[in-house]
């Protein structure tokens, strides 16, 4: 199919001060650029919508591994699109492949034909390879190294990555998984649909004694996405030698009152000393294969049943704008993708 010369993208008019706003974003037309060498056109068909946008839209994202995003600059993030289109003396990935890729929240894009992954042929569900969730399979197999039979913690349950953290780590044989989430209605729902044995709600009660209550044994692997005073809560019932996996920071990106670059937890750190609980920070950077072997094992999970992924889906590019702030509100069960 022949591309249209224009095509609409999400920019970024203003960088916030507290949380993104749809007044932040604009929905604009583009010139569609022309594949050089080496390159694909690619018709986007769903994008990720994703926390880290909070940060990389905000004044605080100097120093994080992708460059911050300027006013008048659209935005990126994981797309699924069908190639339309190769430069000149470009070969390997025919017109008509489906692709993941990094220039979402745009119709179309050009990207180097050695940078994207394509989907394969019959796979059950293209978007699930849009899950940032290899964070978590990395956390559970690099990091905290999880053992048959172990109990394990996953802050932030319901999003995007922990939705599929709880699973992974029992597919990986953890013996007890217990989630956190903000809402009742999911909490419910991580019981019922995703396999978590026990969901603990902050608000009700300490968090601290609601966790200990939830594994009276205390945990042996945390993952956590949220920091802040979940993490804090945590690591007041993390066992002896217990492992901890700092995947998100939702905590600090969610909160009106800080830029989006920071997340500030209070730590006792005696009590990590004395129980030796180790604390570790997951970049894929570090763990080079780790998102070759997710996928492939994401894909198989899926084809078994194993493994459920749950996601919602904003029909249409105008909706974009108000995407990332029905996600910092938690609108949504699971990933939140929209579709073009």
């Amino acid at each position: 199919m022949s591309a249209p010369s224009l095509g609409r993208e999400v920019q970024l008019v203003s960088n916030p001060t507290g949380l993104p706003a749809p007044e932040h974003f604009r929905v604009a037309e583009a010139p569609v650029p022309r594949p050089g060498a080496g390159q694909l056109l690619v018709r986007n068909r769903q994008f990720l919508v994703f926390a880290g946008l909070r940060t990389l839209v905000s004044q605080e994202a100097e120093g994080f591994q992708v460059p911050a995003l300027k006013p008048g600059e659209p935005l990126f993030g994981p797309a699924l699109g069908e190639v339309v289109g190769a430069g000149p003396g470009t070969t390997g990935v025919p017109v008509g492949t489906l692709v993941t890729h990094l220039l979402g929240w745009r119709e179309y894009a050009v990207v180097g034909a050695d940078t994207v992954r394509v989907v394969p042929e019959g796979h059950p569900d293209p978007v699930a390879l849009l899950s940032t969730a290899s964070a978590a399979y990395g956390a559970l197999t690099r990091l905290t190294r999880l053992r048959a039979g172990e109990t394990v913690l996953v802050t932030g349950a319901a999003g995007g990555v922990g939705s599929l953290a709880g699973q992974v780590a029992r597919l990986l044989g953890a013996g007890r998984v217990v989630g956190t989430t903000r809402s009742p209605g999911k909490a419910e729902r991580l019981r019922r649909e995703l396999g978590y044995d026990a969901v603990v709600v902050p608000g009700a009660g300490p968090l601290a004694d609601a966790l200990a209550e939830a594994a009276p044994d205390g945990y042996d692997v945390i993952i956590d996405n949220v920091g802040g005073e979940q993490l804090t809560a945590a690591l007041a019932s993390a066992r002896h030698g217990a492992r901890v996996g700092l995947v998100g920071a939702l905590s600090g990106q969610f909160d009106p009152n800080l830029a989006g670059g920071t997340s500030p937890v209070s730590i006792d750190t005696f009590g990590i000393v004395k129980r030796a609980v180790s604390l570790s920070g997951y970049q894929d950077s570090e763990h080079p294969g780790v998102e070759e072997e997710w996928r492939e094992r994401l894909t198989s999970w899926l084809r078994t049943g194993e493994l459920v992924y749950p996601y919602v889906t904003l029909p249409g590019i105008d909706r974009a704008p108000g995407a990332l702030q029905e996600l910092h509100q938690g609108r949504h069960f699971g990933t939140l993708v929209v579709e073009i």
